[in-house]
Parts: structure tokens; sequence; C-alpha cells
């Protein structure tokens, strides 16, 4: 009969970590931008689908503001930071915030 040996095995508890928060992404209606350089935006940068793009930006249009999407805050600072300076470039006052959930 072999005797087998069996490797340590080490247990690790898990630690609970913390989250990082989530927070609202705002886009603000401007007199300037072009409705297709909005949805442009929205697509490619916020990663949303051709029909919620172009109802997001209807939606500021009409009201002033509209909600985008909720991401967690790092991803959201992110993704504004690259949205102005892609309509910075394009020479439009896109403007876009944030607000805690």
């Amino acid at each position: 009969m072999r005797l087998q040996i069996l490797p340590d095995i080490e247990i690790i508890e898990e630690t609970e970590t913390e989250l990082e928060p989530f927070y609202r992404v705002i886009i603000h209606n401007d007199h300037s931008t072009p409705m297709d350089f909005v949805v442009h935006v929205l697509k490619t940068i916020f990663h949303l689908a051709n029909d919620k793009a172009a109802r997001i930006m209807f939606t500021v249009h009409i009201y002033g503001t509209a909600y985008v999407q909720t991401i967690a805050k790092s991803e959201a600072k992110k993704r504004i930071d690259k949205a102005h300076f892609e309509a910075n470039n394009a020479g439009y006052p896109l403007r876009f915030t944030m607000e805690p959930e």
C-alpha cells in the first residue's frame, strides 16, 4: 500500500471590502451642440444603444437635463472627462455632471 501525502491547505477568510459608490451621470442641454454629436458621444463613450442615445438626446433637448446612466464613481468621472475632451476638441460646449446615487 502506498501512502499519499496531501498538500497543506490554507484557508483564506474573505474580508469585507468597501465597494466604490455609484453615481448618476447627467447630461445638460446647450444651444450649440448638434443632436447627432450628442448621440455619437452617448453611443461611443457611454456605450448606449442608438435608440436609447436618441431618446436621451431628445429628453435633454426638451427638459434641459437628462439621466444617462448610473455607474461607479471613477468610471463616471473617466467617461465624463472623455466626453468633455471630445466635445471641446469638436468646439462644442456639451456638458455632463455626476451626482451620488
